[in-house]
């Protein structure tokens, strides 16, 4: 028998219990005002001049990754416009990264904008970046409710941080 290791999941699942301590504090906007010494404690990945990507702590695939303003708005509509060309030039460098780094065969990309729609940080707006491969889905998450991720957040964020700072300087050079 095989064993499945996602330690981090009994985290996630354990946060929606009635007896879990409700955190006041936005973790994005923890993240963002955090010291770029602590990336690796806060899965930071890159840093853009008002935007942000951070790795999902409870990833629903390996290379889960997300692109958020620095600044705490739940609202698209609030985007300054430096924010907004910020932001979607992070989502096309983002795309080149997990491409490089993984090769998956397509990317999910969406936000979910207020609680309604299904955010679980209805107050800071982030988009989800999702690496997909043909096949990546199975019988596990329907039958079992288990998913399977094959990578640590560590090997994770050392990969894609790596790979942020290599694709920036190529751009940048070039």
């Amino acid at each position: 028998m095989q064993q499945l290791w996602a330690p981090w999941r009994s985290q996630y699942m354990k946060s929606f219990s009635e007896d879990a301590p409700q955190k006041s504090k936005c973790f994005f906007c923890e993240a963002a005002h955090a010291d770029s010494a602590d990336d690796r404690k806060h899965l930071v990945v890159y840093r853009g001049k008002q935007v942000f990507v951070i790795l999902n702590r409870y990833p629903y695939n390996t290379g889960h990754i997300m692109v958020t303003p620095f600044r705490h708005s739940g609202d698209i509509v609030e985007l300054t416009e430096e924010e907004s060309s910020e932001l979607m030039s992070l989502l096309r460098l983002a795309s080149k990264v997990l491409q490089s780094v993984y090769s998956p065969d397509g990317i999910n990309i969406g936000a979910n904008l207020g609680q309604g729609a299904g955010a679980g940080v209805p107050g800071h707006l982030h988009f989800h970046l999702l690496p997909r491969w043909n096949g990546d889905t199975n019988f596990l998450p329907i039958i079992a409710e288990t998913k399977v991720i094959s990578e640590s957040l560590d090997e994770t964020w050392h990969k894609l941080s790596a790979a942020f700072i290599e694709l920036q300087s190529h751009s940048q050079s070039g």
